[in-house]
């Protein structure tokens, strides 16, 4: 595999069009901090990491709204990729629907939103945008 953020937001995004509860993943670092910011945003319902075997998998719970069935998640684009990687720097930092959606940036402090990167005052890598 390639590209293992594409393959891991395809996962989700497969899932959430064919309105599945639960999609199981291979799990790395990445997977595991982009998880985690998607569940403090409010964009999954909730997750679990289990290291079976030697990878492991993510078990991640999609969030729907109770009575129209409307995915949390509406859109997932991957932005930088394998052979063309984007970078930003702070001020150049992208803002996902005017603030409403959310950027995950890997940085030189670990994985986090654009919001997180404003604050903190570092740039880097591009990973997704999610709304």
């Amino acid at each position: 595999m390639t590209d293992p953020v594409a393959d891991y937001l395809t996962r989700i995004r497969n899932a959430v069009s064919a309105k599945h509860r639960v999609v199981d993943i291979p799990a790395s670092n990445l997977k595991k901090e982009i998880t985690k910011i998607l569940f403090d945003k409010g964009y999954i319902l909730n997750y679990k990491f289990e290291d079976k075997g030697v990878q492991g998998n993510i078990k991640i719970a999609l969030k729907y709204h109770p009575q129209s069935k409307i995915p949390a998640i509406t859109e997932l684009t991957r932005v930088s990729k394998p052979g063309l990687r984007k970078y930003t720097g702070v001020e150049r930092m992208p803002r996902v629907i005017n603030g409403l959606g959310v950027a995950i940036v890997s940085t030189s402090k670990g994985v986090m939103t654009d919001k997180e990167a404003r604050r903190e005052n570092v740039g880097g890598e591009l990973l997704c945008y999610i709304y």
